[in-house]
C-alpha cells in the first residue's frame, strides 16, 4: 500500500488519534519481553562451545559446567551417542548423567527416561551390558517426588523387565520389591510395587509366583490406602492369567468379592471392571454363585446410592450380559434387557416432562455423566442385539434404536454411525427395518455423524439393496425412493461446509453406487454432480475424487447415448476448457479413464484430445502432459495403433523443438528417454505382458457386454410395442365386426364359437412368446458362463455378432464365436475404431426394419382372410 494511501485513510481526529497512541503503546509492551530475552555477552559467552572438540568431549564439558538446556540437550542425544561410540558413552557421558540426575529438573529427568527407552529398543549395546549400566539409575528414579517423573521411569522399567533375564529380574527387580511393598514405605513407593508386580507375574513360573508374589498382593489388596487397594485390584486381571485358572478361582477371585463391597468407590469400581475382564476364566458355577449376584448388585445401586460406577456399567453391559447369557433365568434375561434399556433414555425428557430418576434438575456434571452412558449404550447396540437374537430385533430393540438414532447428543449419533454397519450384518435378512435410520443418519446436521457414517457406506447399501434371502423385494424398492435424496442431501452439506476431507471421503465412496442403483439414476442424480464439483470446486482432493467416480459412472452407464455426451462434455468443458486449471482436472480424469477403461476405449475418444495440449499456452499443463505421457504410450498395440503412435511422436518431437520454458524442456527430455525404453505392445498375448493384457482383455469384454446388453434391451422393447400394438389392432377389428354382424342380423341371434376368444388368445400367445424371447436374450447376454470366453485377433466376428442379434426375429438362441468380443481393428485408413457405435446402431435400424415388413405382411394376410371369413358368414 502506498503511503499516501494509507495517510488519507487514517482519520486524525483527537479521538481517533488517542487510539492510535494506545495501539502503538500495546506493541511497545508486546516488545518487552522479547527485549528482555536477549542474552547479555557474558551469557554468551558461558554458553559457547569450543569448536574443536568432538561429540564425547563435548558432551562430558556441557554436563559438567554447561546450563540445564544444554545438559538436556546431551542426555537427548544420548542414543545417537551410544549408536556412534558406545564404548566411549558408557565410560565417559553416562556416569556424569547420573551424576546430574540426582539434581536435574523435571525436563532433564523426562528426557532421560525417554532417551533410555530408546537406548533399549534400538539394541544398542546387548541386555547383559544395558541391565549393568542403565538398570540401577532407573531404579534409583523411580520414587521422583513428581508424579510425572515417577511415571516416566516406571513406564521404562516395566519395558526393561520384558527384556530382561529372569535371574537378572528376580536379583534387581523382586527381591527389592519386597521391601518396597511393605506398610511402612511411601505411597508412592507401594504403588510402584503394585504395577511392578502385575508385570512379574507373567516373566516367572506358578510356584514362583505363588510363594514369593501372592503374599505380597494380598497384603497390598488390604492396604490402608485406597488408591493402593484401587491399583493392586486393576493388576490381579495380569496375575490371573499369569497363575492359571485354579489359583485364580482359589486366591484371586475372593479377593475380588471383598474389594467389590469395599468403601471406596474408586476401589469397587477397579473390581468391577476386573470382574468383568476376568470373566472368561470363571466356570458356569461360580458365575452364577459369585458373579452374577455381584452384578446384579452393580446394578441395583448404580442408580440409587453409587452413581460412580454408572459409566463404567453401560460400557461394559454388552460384554456382561453376553459373558452371563447361558446361566441367565427368562425373567433374569428380560430384567438386564430392561435395565439396557433404561440406560439408553437415561437423562432424557419424557413425555411427562420428568426424567427416569425423576429429578428435575440436572447439574451440568450429571448431563456429562448421562451423555457418556447413553454414548456406552450406543457402542454396545450390536452386542445387545446378539442377546436377544436378531430374529427378535424388531420387536426388542427396535425403539431403542429409534431413540438412538436420534438422541439430541451428537456424540451418541456418532456413535451410532459408527456401529451402524455391524448392526446391519446382524439383521440380514431384516436390515430393511432400519433403512429410515440410515437416511435419518445421512441426513444428520452434524457432519462428524456423516464421516463416522460414511466409513463403511458401501457395504451398508450393498446389504440395504440386496438383503437376506429372506428380504422381500417390496421392501427393498421402497428404501431406494428415500436413499438416493438422502445421499444427495449428504454430498450438498459435505460440499457446502469447510470440511473438505469429508467430502472427498463421500464422493469417494459413492463410487459404488453403481451396484446398488440403476443406471439411469445414476445418470440423473449423480453423474452431472461430478461434472460440475470439478468445474466449481475450489479443492483439488475433492476434485480428483469427484473425477475418479464420474469415470467410474461412466465405465458402467449402460446407455451410448448418454456415455457419448459425457466424454463430449469432458472433452469440451474440461480438456478444451478456457481455464488451465480445468485442463490440469482433465489430464487427471484421463488417468482414471486409463486405469478402469480398456485401452481401445482410451484410443477411441482420448487420445487425440490428451495430444491436443501439447499446444497448451500454459506451461503448467504441458508439463502435466509429459509426465503423462508414457502411461498414454503404454496405451498403444502395433499394428493396430500405427498411426497414433505416428501422432504421438510428431507431438514430441514438436515439443523438443518449439518448447521456450526451460523447466517444461527438461521434462521431455526426461520423458523422450523414458519413452525410448518403454516397449510397445504388439497385438496378442506376450509373456511379459500376459497380465496386463488378460487384464485389458476383460475391460474390453465388459465394455462390449454393455453394448450388447443395451442392444438386446431396444430389441425387448421394440418386441413388446409389436405384440401390444398387433393385439390392440385385433381387438379393435373384432369389436368393429362384431357391432356389423349384430346391425345385419337384427333380432336374429348369430353365434360364433370362439370366434372372439381364438383372436384374444391368438394376441396373447404372441405377446407371450416374443416376452419369452426377449427374456431369453437379456439372460444369455448375462449368464456367466459368457464370462471366461477368449478373445481372438480377427475383428469380423464383432460385426458378424451383431448381424446375427440383428436376425434374431423367430429364434431364441444365442451363439457366440470365439472371437466375439474383438473390439479393436484397423480399417483401411489405418485408424483404430471401436466398434458397434454405428454398426450396432445400423444393425438395430436394420433388425427392426426387416421386422415390421414381416409383421405387416402377416398382418396384411390375417385380414384379408378375416374379411373373406365374414363375407361368407354374411352370405
Amino acid at each position: 500500500m502506498h503511503p499516501l494511501v494509507f495517510l488519507a485513510r487514517m482519520d486524525f481526529t483527537p479521538g481517533n488519534l488517542f487510539g492510535y497512541i494506545e495501539d502503538l503503546q500495546e506493541l511497545t509492551i508486546i516488545e518487552r519481553p522479547v527485549r528482555r530475552s536477549l542474552k547479555t555477552p557474558e551469557e554468551i559467552e558461558r554458553l559457547t562451545v569450543d569448536e574443536e572438540l568432538n561429540d564425547i568431549e563435548r558432551a562430558v564439558y556441557l554436563l559438567s559446567s554447561g546450563q540445564d538446556i544444554q545438559g538436556t540437550s546431551v542426555v537427548a542425544n544420548l542414543p545417537v551417542l551410544m549408536r556412534q561410540n558406545p564404548a566411549e558413552t558408557l565410560r565417559r557421558v553416562l556416569p556424569k548423567i547420573r551424576e546430574v540426575l540426582h539434581v536435574a529438573g523435571v525436563e532433564m529427568q523426562l528426557t532421560a527416561a525417554v532417551s533410555f527407552l530408546t537406548i533399549l529398543q534400538e539394541e544398542s549395546v546387548s541386555i547383559h551390558t544395558y541391565s549393568h549400566s542403565f538398570l540401577h539409575i532407573i531404579l534409583q528414579n523411580l520414587e521422583h517426588r513428581d508424579a510425572g517423573v515417577s511415571n516416566a521411569w516406571l513406564e521404562t522399567l516395566l519395558a526393561v523387565i520384558e527384556a530382561l533375564p529372569k535371574e537378572t529380574i528376580r536379583l534387581e527387580i523382586l527381591n527389592p520389591i519386597v521391601s518396597k511393598a511393605q506398610l511402612s514405605q511411601t505411597l508412592q513407593s507401594r504403588l510402584v510395587s503394585c504395577k511392578i508386580m502385575g508385570k512379574l507375574a507373567n516373566k516367572f513360573e506358578t510356584h514362583i509366583i505363588k510363594r514369593e508374589i501372592l503374599p505380597l498382593v494380598k497384603s497390598l489388596c488390604q492396604d490402608v490406602e485406597y488408591e493402593v487397594r484401587t491399583c493392586m485390584c486393576r493388576q490381579l486381571e495380569h496375575i490371573a492369567q499369569g497363575i492359571g485358572t485354579e489359583l485364580t478361582k482359589t486366591v484371586v477371585l475372593p479377593e475380588l468379592v471383598e474389594l467389590a463391597r469395599d468403601e471406596g468407590s474408586s476401589v469397587r469400581l477397579a473390581a468391577f471392571e476386573t470382574l468383568v475382564n476376568l470373566l472368561e476364566m470363571f466356570d458356569a458355577d461360580d458365575r452364577s454363585q459369585t458373579v452374577l449376584p455381584l452384578v446384579k448388585s452393580f446394578c441395583e445401586k448404580s442408580f440409587k446410592a453409587d452413581e460412580s460406577i454408572l459409566v463404567s456399567l453401560s460400557f461394559h453391559l454388552g460384554k456382561l450380559c453376553n459373558g452371563l447369557y447361558g446361566i441367565f433365568t427368562p425373567e433374569q434375561h428380560l430384567r438386564f434387557l430392561e435395565f439396557y434399556k433404561k440406560l439408553c433414555t437415561l437423562g432424557l425428557q419424557q413425555e411427562n416432562g420428568h426424567n427416569d430418576n425423576q429429578l428435575q434438575l440436572q447439574t451440568l456434571e450429571q448431563e456429562k455423566k448421562y451423555i457418556s452412558v447413553r454414548k456406552n449404550c450406543a457402542y454396545n447396540f450390536p452386542a445387545m442385539i446378539v442377546f436377544v437374537d436378531p430374529k427378535n430385533f424388531h420387536l426388542e430393540l427396535y425403539s431403542t434404536f429409534f431413540c438412538l438414532c436420534h438422541d439430541p447428543e451428537v456424540p451418541v449419533r456418532y456413535t451410532m454411525a459408527m456401529g451402524f454397519y455391524e448392526v446391519a450384518k446382524l439383521l440380514n435378512s431384516g436390515v430393511y427395518t432400519i433403512h429410515k435410520e440410515l437416511v435419518t443418519l445421512l441426513q444428520d446436521e452434524s457432519l462428524e455423524v456423516l464421516d463416522a457414517l460414511v466409513g463403511h457406506l458401501p457395504e451398508i447399501l450393498e446389504l440395504m439393496t440386496n438383503g437376506g434371502e429372506n428380504s422381500s423385494s417390496e421392501s427393498k424398492l421402497l428404501s431406494i425412493p428415500d436413499l438416493i435424496p438422502a445421499l444427495t442431501t449428504a454430498e450438498q452439506r459435505a460440499a457446502t461446509s469447510l470440511k473438505w476431507r469429508t467430502h472427498e471421503k463421500l464422493l469417494q465412496k459413492y463410487a459404488c453406487l453403481p451396484h446398488i442403483i440403476s443406471s439411469d439414476q445414476i445418470y440423473y442424480r449423480f453423474l452431472h454432480r461430478m461434472l460440475t464439483i470439478i468445474l466449481t470446486n475450489n479443492v483439488l482432493p475433492v476434485q480428483k475424487a469427484a473425477a475418479r467416480t464420474l469415470c467410474v459412472y461412466l465405465r458402467y452407464n449402460r446407455k451410448q447415448e448418454q456415455r457419448h455426451e459425457v466424454i463430449q462434455k469432458l472433452i469440451e468443458q474440461l480438456g478444451q476448457g478456457k481455464s488451465y486449471w480445468n485442463r490440469l482436472r482433465f489430464l487427471d480424469t484421463c488417468e482414471f479413464i486409463m486405469e478402469l477403461f480398456s485401452k481401445s476405449f482410451f484410443c477411441k475418444y482420448f487420445f487425440l484430445p490428451v495430444l491436443e495440449l501439447t499446444h497448451d499456452p500454459v506451461a503448467n499443463v504441458r508439463m502435466k502432459l509429459c509426465y503423462l505421457l508414457p502411461k498414454v504410450k503404454s496405451t498403444l498395440k502395433i499394428p493396430t495403433d500405427k498411426l497414433l503412435l505416428q501422432q504421438l511422436e510428431l507431438c514430441i518431437r514438436k515439443l523438443l523443438c518449439q518448447e521456450k520454458d526451460k523447466d517444461v524442456l527438461t521434462i521431455v527430455k526426461r520423458t523422450v528417454l523414458e519413452l525410448d525404453r518403454m516397449e510397445i505392445t504388439v497385438d496378442g498375448f506376450q509373456k511379459r505382458f500376459y497380465e496386463n493384457d488378460l487384464l485389458d482383455q476383460e475391460k474390453e469384454r465388459q465394455e462390449l457386454l454393455l453394448l450388447e446388453m443395451e442392444q438386446l434391451e431396444k430389441e425387448k422393447q421394440q418386441n413388446e410395442g409389436r405384440a401390444t400394438n398387433m393385439s390392440d389392432k385385433m381387438f379393435e377389428k373384432k369389436r368393429r365386426d362384431s357391432k356389423t354382424s349384430s346391425a345385419l342380423a337384427k333380432n336374429v341371434p348369430l353365434s360364433f364359437p370362439g370366434s372372439s376368444s381364438s383372436g384374444t388368445s391368438t394376441g396373447k400367445e404372441v405377446k407371450k412368446s416374443k416376452l419369452v424371447r426377449s427374456q431369453s436374450f437379456s439372460t444369455q447376454a448375462l449368464h456367466p458362463k459368457y464370462s471366461n470366453i477368449d478373445k481372438c485377433p480377427n475383428r469380423s466376428a464383432a460385426s458378424g455378432y451383431t448381424s446375427s442379434v440383428s436376425g434374431m426375429g423367430k429364434s431364441s438362441v444365442l451363439s457366440f464365436s470365439d472371437d466375439s468380443f474383438r473390439t479393436r481393428s484397423t480399417g483401411n485408413n489405418g485408424n483404430t475404431a471401436f466398434p458397434s457405435s454405428s454398426s450396432l446402431a445400423a444393425s438395430s435400424r436394420n433388425s427392426a426394419n426387416s421386422s415390421d415388413q414381416k409383421n405387416n405382411g402377416n398382418k396384411d394376410s390375417h385380414s384379408r382372410k378375416m374379411s373373406i371369413k365374414n363375407r361368407k358368414s354374411n352370405s
